[in-house]
């Protein structure tokens, strides 16, 4: 008997194994997709006749419309079955990523790119789901950081791979890459995932809510982007500007009047530390996703780089995110979230104060290692302390759906704020040209002004963490903040924090 026993705990546990790896696979593939494509942003913008400011759609488009459905995609997976939602959000995922490695033109791919964030944004909250569901106690822990940590590989596989691909075969491959892991991940979820879900009567998936506010973002990021042409006083800037306001004053309409399951409940943000949170988590992330997207535009249009080695100069960029979250994690419990906040966000505000010196003379050592690896291990050391402040004073079975309104905040700054910095650049790279600077020493100096502007968000992140309440205090952030499995084994999960 204890050899049958033994045989079945192994097959138990070797299934537990299994159903692990698929959801870190998928979370992997989910925020590599974020980082692949800036090596090769270059190549498809010249393939694709993008416009200098068009360009920033291809990260854009995919970000809009993650943020957009991430909480929506969180809800599916409670109320309609986490194995169900996984492979839709997957199969969706990798049709969008076949369709776009075929683009022709640049809308059609800005069209799959928008596709494969609506994908990624059902797929990546299943996986936390699925893991909830499936593990308890110190497994649970543990495989809470296993797909963490997949969060940050993601990142830091997605600048090398994109160099590699780009280089060695075609940009076009940073798209089809995903068809052949999804593929198999779809097979195994065939064979290991079970059905488990928790859906009570009268609750339904809040569509109009992320339509609404998918598309006044759209519509704001479309706005700024387009101010290079239509001034910010144009007639066709300020109705653009008002529409956007208007579809976002609906959803936020819409959240308050609603009686049942709000995309967003409102009343997280009664909470003094989870406003705070997520203002760092909108404005820090403005300069992340600037950075990669801007020294991978610097690297090879005035350094000269070729993609590939564009990419392993990337790579230990990659490696400190990691090493920073890991360390952050241990300094919680004896710092506190305000401090590391501050020393976070401080360490941004001089890495991208570093990265303004950039110039077509200047080369990697000088400023980029420097500027860019000050910057990526800041973003490491923000992780765990805007975590665990973005939960703290939460409802624990609500915690999975603070840390999903957080991770939207950064998705949010991120499209937002590269849509701006993007304007920034061009434009002042645009009065250089027909003030008769060279090309190069123009790209350089219209990138510096956008580090400049994010250096100055950072900044401001940095003086609203002081306000996060001194007595905020860490207890153990990622088992703490997982969303409570409930009574049916499912969950309440909107997506985690993803270090992209």
């Amino acid at each position: 008997m204890d050899t049958d026993i033994s045989a079945s705990t192994s097959e138990r546990r070797s299934h537990e194994g299994m159903i692990l790896a698929l959801a870190c696979i998928a979370q992997f593939m989910v925020i590599l997709d974020v980082s692949i494509v800036n090596v090769a942003l270059p190549s498809i913008g010249r393939a694709l006749d993008y416009s200098p400011t068009g360009l920033q759609w291809v990260v854009n488009a995919y970000i809009l419309t993650f943020a957009g459905f991430l909480l929506l995609g969180g809800r599916a997976a409670d109320l309609y079955g986490r194995r169900r939602v996984y492979m839709f959000g997957l199969v969706l995922f990798a049709s969008a990523s076949l369709v776009g490695g075929f683009a022709q033109t640049s809308a059609w791919l800005t069209t799959a790119r928008a596709v494969q964030g609506i994908g990624g944004a059902f797929l990546s909250p299943a996986t936390l789901t699925i893991i909830v569901t499936t593990f308890s106690g110190q497994r649970l822990a543990k495989a809470l950081g296993l797909w963490s940590a997949m969060g940050g590989a993601g990142g830091a596989a997605g600048v090398v791979l994109g160099g590699v691909l780009t280089s060695e075969l075609s940009w076009r491959w940073v798209l089809f890459v995903n068809v052949p892991i999804a593929a198999v991940t779809l097979l195994g979820a065939l064979a290991y995932l079970t059905e488990a879900r928790r859906r009570q009567d009268g609750e339904r998936l809040d569509v109009v809510g992320a339509i609404l506010a998918t598309l006044g973002l759209a519509v704001l990021v479309y706005a700024i982007v387009n101010t290079d042409e239509y001034p910010w006083g144009s007639a066709r800037t300020l109705v653009t500007l008002a529409i956007a306001v208007v579809l976002l004053g609906a959803f936020l309409l819409s959240q308050l009047r609603k009686s049942g399951t709000p995309l967003v409940p409102l009343r997280l943000f009664r909470s003094r530390w989870v406003t705070t949170a997520n203002l760092v988590m909108m404005l820090v992330g403005t300069g992340f996703f600037s950075m990669w997207y801007f020294l991978s535009l610097y690297l090879q249009n005035v350094l000269g780089y070729s993609a590939l080695r564009a990419g392993l100069a990337f790579a230990p960029m990659g490696v400190i995110i990691m090493v920073g979250a890991q360390g952050s994690s241990r300094l919680l419990p004896r710092l506190g979230p305000r401090r590391l906040m501050t020393i976070g966000t401080l360490m941004a505000t001089v890495g991208f104060g570093w990265l303004t010196q950039i110039g077509s003379s200047h080369g990697y050592w000088t400023v980029v290692f420097g500027g860019g690896m000050l910057v990526s291990l800041s973003l490491g050391v923000l992780f765990t302390p805007l975590a665990s402040a973005g939960t703290t004073g939460v409802d624990r079975r609500e915690a999975g759906l603070a840390s999903g309104v957080l991770n939207t905040s950064r998705q949010i700054g991120g499209s937002i704020g590269l849509a701006a910095l993007a304007t920034v650049a061009t434009s002042h790279t645009t009065h250089l040209v027909h003030s008769g600077v060279e090309t190069q020493d123009a790209l350089a100096s219209g990138y510096g002004r956008a580090f400049a502007v994010a250096c100055g968000l950072t900044a401001a992140g940095f003086l609203i963490s002081l306000f996060v309440p001194s007595a905020v205090r860490a207890k153990a952030a990622v088992p703490d903040a997982a969303p409570d499995p409930g009574p049916g084994g499912g969950t309440e999960p909107a997506g985690t924090l993803d270090p992209a």
